[in-house]
């Protein structure tokens, strides 16, 4: 029996090279889906590029609350119009140095230029660095879907399993968020897998042949395959490592790694 496994590129939107390289692997069938950043001013058209595929792969929406330009523009939450970093994010949140309601309005322009522009809700919402699992994110999931009869699956919590420091940092941010989710009503992929330090861009391809090998079907394995472009420059730091991903991704070996396993893909509308 064919085991499915759910392979989910992130940042879609983050810059041309990255949106077409994602393009090219879910053609290719090599990707479930991808997390949709919404907020730059090429979201538009990168939009109309993936609208197509919407039957084809699961499409969802990628929180943004960390070093890029703030949709709302200038708040509590980006002083100078600028999310801040992460570091810079928690800890001022926890004390109320940034209003929650700043918070929200950022996801709500997120989540509506994601309806307008694919002329649908998405088909699951997770974080850009995980920031869906922080307090003020939750309450805006419970409240922004309270009423809804169709809620968006969620990306959870990485199993406890061999945690390493990174794991152990994500697991602890994402305490309780399955379970409080699930009682919610939304159906939530979990564990997450796909965390490595991607400063090691070797380390990818063991990652993810060990997934293939072990992850259950209602897991999701998180990835960030792209194409470097100036764009991408000058917006995150993560780049060779992509085109790494990348070349791992479409390659004949996890092709081969997917047969030896008895694994494939998962369809992005299973």
């Amino acid at each position: 029996m064919t085991r499915s496994i759910r392979l989910i590129a992130d940042d879609y939107g983050l810059a041309p090279g990255v949106s077409s390289a994602i393009l090219d692997l879910i053609e290719r069938g090599r990707l479930t889906g991808t997390g949709c950043m919404t907020g730059f001013p090429e979201w538009d058209e990168a939009a109309a590029r993936i609208r197509p595929f919407r039957q084809q792969a699961a499409i969802g929406l990628h929180l943004t609350l960390t070093d890029q330009i703030a949709v709302t523009g200038a708040s509590s939450l980006a002083p100078e119009g600028k999310l801040p970093g992460l570091a810079s994010l928690a800890l001022p949140m926890r004390r109320g140095r940034i209003d929650e309601q700043d918070v929200h309005a950022e996801l709500d322009a997120q989540y509506s230029r994601f309806v307008e522009a694919l002329g649908g809700p998405p088909d699951y919402i997770d974080g850009h660095q995980h920031v869906h699992f922080l307090p003020a994110a939750r309450r805006w999931l419970l409240a922004r879907f309270e009423r809804s009869a169709h809620k968006p699956a969620l990306r959870g919590a990485p199993g406890l399993a061999g945690l390493d420091a990174k794991i152990a940092a994500i697991a602890a941010l994402a305490a309780g968020f399955n379970r409080s989710m699930q009682r919610a009503g939304f159906s939530v992929m979990t564990p997450l897998s796909g965390i490595y330090d991607w400063r090691q861009p070797e380390k990818f391809a063991p990652t993810l042949r060990a997934a293939v090998d072990t992850l259950p079907e209602q897991a999701v394995f998180m990835c960030h395959p792209g194409h470097v472009d100036d764009i991408l420059r000058g917006r995150d730091p993560m780049q060779g490592v992509r085109e790494v991903e990348f070349g791992f991704l479409a390659s004949g070996d996890f092709g081969a790694s997917l047969d030896k396993a008895g694994a494939r893909v998962m369809d992005g509308r299973a």
